[in-house]
């Protein structure tokens, strides 16, 4: 089998640091065993995301080195689909019906200040975009589902999590090794669609994984807490999980993730400000253990001898002056 994988960025903002790395990881881990790369922008939340960062993020992968066999830009292939989510909202809603003729769907009306007042845990991760749910609507009665759907409450759609497939809570990863985790850690029954409409990411990532035949996927370590979910969805579907790499986040100087917030250290001003590619490149190699040295190198540099055991896990925090290292190429 060709080893495929995905980048998946969100069209909410600029590139930065963290997400660069994420970026360099995907592209090394497909292009080190000579597998097919895609780009899918994974704008189904239309309300967030802004066609002119998806314009961007597109120029600094570019400008970075790194590149990609079918994307939003590529020709259209009858196999792969469209690899723009906004454009496949009718593929998602067929796949709730499927999973809704399996007895799988039911509709919660819980909001999200109740969740987050009767949640056992803290929110999956932002891309999880779901709390830990303690079943509150999952054994309401026919009848009174039946009278808040007629009166037209709004509504989350989720699935019945079957607890007695455990098999997809040990798996293998491709940088962290033999990762477990308990049924409480994998959040019970997670949504499908937001009560806003939106299809939620846990469906929208695997059903576009399974059509576009997306066996390595790699992302950060905040998102583990995905797997059992996804592979229970994987198994509804018949279809086989992908073999995972989650690698270490990208921390700041106070030990918080990157984020849109971060604007200094954009792809995009460190570029505006002169900064060379293979200087990032360089940094991002040096940090995360696969070089020893923080030298400027290409991302191709990078590639004899690449696997994701070299990464090490206990990657440092940023220091709080790195916009300004970069730019002074120190």
């Amino acid at each position: 089998m060709i080893p495929r994988g995905r980048f998946a960025p969100s069209p909410t903002g600029f590139v930065h640091l963290g997400n660069a790395w994420s970026f360099l990881c995907a592209w090394l881990g497909i292009r080190s065993t000579r597998g097919d790369l895609i780009l899918r922008i994974e704008d189904v939340d239309v309300i967030r995301s802004r066609s002119e960062y998806t314009l961007s993020l597109q120029e600094d992968m570019r400008w970075l080195g790194l590149d990609w066999d079918y994307g939003p830009d590529s020709p259209l292939r009858s196999d792969l689909g469209s690899c723009v989510q906004s454009r496949r909202l009718e593929y998602y809603a067929s796949c709730v019906r499927r999973l809704e003729a399996l007895g799988l769907v039911y509709p919660c009306f819980c909001s999200r200040r109740e969740l987050r007042s009767i949640a056992a845990a803290p929110q999956l991760g932002d891309m999880a975009g779901d709390w830990n749910y303690p079943g509150t609507c999952r054994s309401m009665s026919v009848e009174e589902r039946k009278k808040r759907l007629d009166r037209g409450d709004r509504h989350s759609l989720r699935l019945r999590f079957q607890e007695e497939r455990k098999k997809y809570l040990e798996f293998e990863d491709l940088c962290q090794g033999r990762h477990i985790l308990t049924m409480g850690e994998a959040g019970g029954d997670f949504a499908l669609r937001r009560s806003d409409g939106v299809y939620a990411y846990q469906l929208a990532v695997v059903m576009d994984d399974i059509a576009m035949g997306v066996n390595q996927v790699v992302r950060g370590l905040d998102i583990v807490e995905s797997v059992p979910r996804q592979g229970f969805l994987y198994d509804c579907f018949g279809a086989e999980p992908p073999r995972y790499a989650h690698v270490p986040l990208m921390l700041d100087h106070e030990g918080c993730r990157l984020a849109k917030r971060h604007g200094s250290i954009s792809l995009r001003a460190l570029r505006e400000d002169g900064v060379r590619p293979e200087r990032i490149v360089g940094f991002l190699a040096w940090w995360s253990g696969l070089r020893e040295r923080c030298e400027p190198c290409s991302p191709w540099d990078l590639l004899e001898g690449f696997s994701f055991g070299r990464i090490r896990r206990d990657a440092p925090w940023l220091p709080a002056n790195i916009g300004d290292i970069l730019r002074s190429g120190t």
